[in-house]
């Protein structure tokens, strides 16, 4: 099944890392597209570091919540710890959808519940896929449109 994955880091050598999370993805999936890197403001938390930003479409044939593992075991194997919800952060991979999979469990919400509202995943995600559709918010196009300009 195809899948959208988001990556953002800022700390450390965020470039970096997000070049190593996406080879560590295409070790374990077919990479499909992944987008140029982008430099972002930080969206909530505290005071911190402009972010790296990229996406990249996927094939996998695991499970969602076994695919959410794996990028989970990803951002631990980099060094990624969980203190502070929106914190800086060496690495962070979000599951954005999985094919036209629709989740609300504890452990998984697809497609993901934020990025409707997020420049830093809607921009690359076009950049690879023009034709881009987030569930239940329509093309990807027509919601970066009506998103505010980048501060």
């Amino acid at each position: 099944m195809r899948a959208v994955v988001a990556l953002g880091a800022n700390l450390e050598e965020p470039a970096t890392a997000i070049e190593l999370a996406i080879t560590l993805l295409a070790q374990s999936s077919e990479l499909i597209a992944r987008s140029s890197l982008y430099s972002t403001k930080p969206v909530g938390g505290p005071p911190q570091p402009d972010y790296i930003n990229a996406v990249c479409i996927i094939e996998s044939e695991l499970p969602a919540h076994d695919l959410l593992s794996l990028l989970h075991g990803i951002e631990k194997s980099m060094g990624r710890v969980r203190n502070e919800r929106w914190g800086p952060r060496v690495i962070d991979l979000d599951l954005i959808t999985y094919d036209t999979m629709q989740s609300e469990d504890e452990d998984l919400t697809l497609p993901h519940p934020r990025a409707h509202e997020r420049r830093f995943v809607l921009e690359p995600w076009l950049e690879i896929q023009p034709d881009a559709v987030l569930p239940p918010h329509g093309r990807v196009r027509d919601i970066l449109a009506q998103l505010p300009p980048s501060k």
